[in-house]
């Protein structure tokens, strides 16, 4: 590697706390791309250049790392990541049950372990499991929980499943279908509740369908089982070398969670906490989400953006499409306000100064964002708002240019469009048709447009590692291997890191802090095991973070 020229902060003179030393720094700094090595003080980066120069910084305090060469990059800053929701070892895990006889086996061994439970709580359940594409039922559970109440997750925790003795713990009758936690499918020749409920993510996460979840006895919504979840992510999260998260989705009753968190050492991350909009949210509720996000606002938790819903999800076709979904003459799916009065809510969250991240899976959903902020931008003026719309999984053409004409940040999770979650064969192929395929996940049309990538994980949707999120965005290939899917739409591995880094401190407004090794910027690190920017592709998955720090202080070691 050629010497650097280096920088450093004016009148920084004297020992640093750490300097870190023949590294492979790659700065995402395009002003000082790589270096050999760096110092840091007071939590901060106060020079970054070549081995020559780093002898200067050190005195008899000083801590030396010898990264003998190894890869040394800004911390990951994960844009979408549920470590609140979590992963909850008290349910039967479900992920990789493909065939619903799969799902009767891990339910009946759990429940033969456990014959005391007052109830059977599943996650990550898939919809392909189901024969013929249907969607599950009561009936579907009740030969393997009996009168034991069933409440089941899907795996993106859009849906719910319960059995007939959970429809009658919770209420749910044909004369009560729209519940505070979602809304029960019905019979089309009865009338009586199916025991699937939709709308889960809208409804059943919000504060009130929490609240009534719990007042009903379910032990997934309890705080104590919250906690733990969010304890558990939390330690992962550091682990895969996310020095920020951003939890996208919380209510002012779940701000204690992290407070506990934050008081009891478990919160080694730094976050960033989005306030839940649902459709009812009322002036009140927005002088509250003010006066809250003024009350966190340090450089470990921070609020400001507020999170909406246009669409659902595109596996039980509830994502809203332009043209009908396969094999339907006229079903699109629906968006959950109509485009005209959507824009008008934008417009006025616009002008309150608060920054939105908009969930919109399907094409006509994301066209109705991106109307919204364009009707925004010529009520209010055009500003620096960053509004983003999250996951963006299927994008008419004609859309790809108004990310960044729009300022519209493009939050999007690179596993998601992996072949063996989304490809041919699977739900959401099979349900928007081969000729929108070339529009799947459309990452290189957006990067080369100019748009701002901001990736993440969507934790638990799918695995949290950015690694696997790097290695699906670069080869577009399963994890175990094979034919890449719509590889037209790949990113090289400089791109992905960028997005997982740089673009992501951008879209959450931290670029001045946090995303690139720069002096001035917070001393946010990881070191791996591999050079992935130089590894073959596939090596990329057995590459592991070593080291993690934050503010300087190294708060993983592998």
């Amino acid at each position: 590697m050629s010497r650097t020229v280096g920088s450093k902060s004016p009148g920084a003179a004297g020992p640093a706390d750490l300097v870190v030393r023949s590294a492979r720094l790659y700065t995402v700094d395009p002003a000082l791309p790589e270096a050999e090595a760096m110092a840091v003080r007071g939590g901060r980066i106060v020079w970054v250049g070549g081995d020559d120069g780093a002898a200067e910084w050190v005195g008899p305090g000083t801590e030396v790392l010898d990264a003998e060469g190894r890869l040394v990059l800004p911390g990951f800053i994960d844009a979408h990541n549920h470590v609140r929701l979590g992963s909850d070892d008290a349910c039967v895990q479900l992920a990789g049950a493909r065939t619903l006889d799969a799902v009767h086996e891990r339910i009946r061994a759990w429940h033969a372990a456990h014959p005391e439970a007052p109830w059977i709580e599943g996650e990550a359940f898939d919809y392909s499991a189901l024969p013929g594409g249907r969607m599950p039922c009561a009936a579907d559970l009740d030969p393997v929980t009996g009168d034991t109440p069933a409440f089941v997750l899907s795996y993106d925790v859009h849906t719910a499943w319960l059995n007939t003795a959970a429809l009658r713990a919770l209420g749910v009758t044909r004369g009560r279908t729209s519940l505070p936690f979602g809304e029960a499918e019905t019979d089309p020749d009865t009338g009586e509740p199916t025991g699937f409920v939709r709308d889960f993510a809208v409804k059943g996460l919000s504060r009130d369908g929490h609240r009534a979840l719990r007042e009903l006895g379910v032990p997934w919504a309890s705080p104590d089982r919250q906690y733990g979840r969010l304890a558990r992510s939390l330690d992962d999260a550091i682990r895969f070398g996310i020095t920020t998260v951003v939890e996208p989705q919380n209510s002012l009753d779940d701000l204690a969670l992290f407070e506990r968190a934050r008081a009891e050492g478990t919160l080694r991350s730094r976050l960033v906490a989005a306030l839940f909009h649902p459709r009812g949210t009322g002036d009140a509720d927005l002088d509250a989400f003010a006066a809250a996000v003024a009350r966190h606002d340090d450089d470990r938790i921070r609020l400001g953006p507020l999170k909406l819903y246009i669409d659902d999800v595109v596996e039980p076709r509830t994502a809203a499409l332009l043209e009908p979904y396969a094999g339907c003459r006229h079903h699109r799916g629906e968006t959950f306000y109509p485009p005209e009065e959507f824009a008008g809510l934008l417009a006025k969250l616009d002008a309150r100064g608060f920054q939105c991240f908009v969930h919109a899976t399907g094409d006509r959903g994301i066209r109705t964002v991106l109307d919204a902020v364009e009707h925004a931008r010529e009520v209010n003026g055009p500003r620096d708002a960053r509004h983003q719309v999250v996951h963006v999984e299927c994008l008419d053409a004609a859309d790809v240019p108004r990310f960044a004409a729009l300022g519209v940040v493009a939050c999007m999770q690179p596993r998601h469009c992996a072949p063996e979650i989304a490809g041919p064969g699977q739900d959401w192929a099979e349900n928007v048709g081969p000729e929108r395929w070339r529009s799947a996940w459309p990452m290189r049309s957006l990067h080369e447009a100019g748009a701002t990538l901001a990736f993440s994980s969507d934790w638990n949707v799918a695995e949290m590692d950015p690694l696997i999120g790097i290695y699906t965005a670069v080869t577009r290939r399963p994890l175990a291997g094979g034919e890449p899917w719509q590889p037209h739409e790949t990113v090289d591995v400089a791109t992905a890191v960028h997005a997982y880094t740089r673009g992501s401190a951008h879209a959450n407004f931290l670029e001045d802090e946090r995303g690139s090794l720069t002096v001035g910027k917070q001393a946010d690190f990881v070191v791996l095991s591999r050079d992935i920017l130089r590894a073959a592709p596939e090596d990329i998955l057995d590459t592991r973070v070593e080291l993690a720090a934050v503010g300087g202080e190294f708060v993983h070691r592998a």
